[in-house]
């Protein structure tokens, strides 16, 4: 199992280093020279948090990402619905199919409730507190 997938971990380097520039609009070029994110999968992730409303997006010259909201108030756990869907760590697939076994799993209830710490912890983890911590 995967936890973070390389675009929201690219996304989540991203908006740290938009939010630690406050209020100034980053440009592309300067996102893939620090953070050393090749550029095609960098537009592509910028583009798609713009469209969900993480970012807001200025064309032209000076043009470039800034961030749409606080970093207090983008959290982990929206980076990974943008980018992975719903988290779920306790899914039974086996060969693309669900288990048989689901209803019986001895193990199913235990990877629930780690899963509902898991989201809880993610959704309490913004942006704000990283580069926080980051200082």
């Amino acid at each position: 199992m995967k936890l973070v997938t390389r675009d929201t971990d690219y996304a989540i380097r991203a908006l740290c280093y938009i939010a630690k520039r406050k209020k100034s609009i980053v440009s592309v070029k300067k996102l893939v020279r620090d953070l050393k994110i090749p550029r095609p999968f960098l537009r592509k992730i910028l583009q798609r948090m713009n469209k969900s409303g993480l970012l807001k997006s200025y064309k032209g010259k000076g043009g470039g990402f800034e961030l749409s909201r606080a970093a207090g108030a983008i959290f982990v756990a929206d980076v990974m619905k943008i980018f992975q869907g719903p988290l779920k760590c306790n899914e039974h697939i086996f060969k693309k199919s669900l288990c048989p076994h689901i209803r019986t799993c001895a193990l199913k209830g235990k990877l629930d409730m780690i899963q509902k710490h898991i989201v809880s912890d993610l959704k309490s983890i913004s942006i704000g507190s990283l580069i926080k911590k980051g200082k």
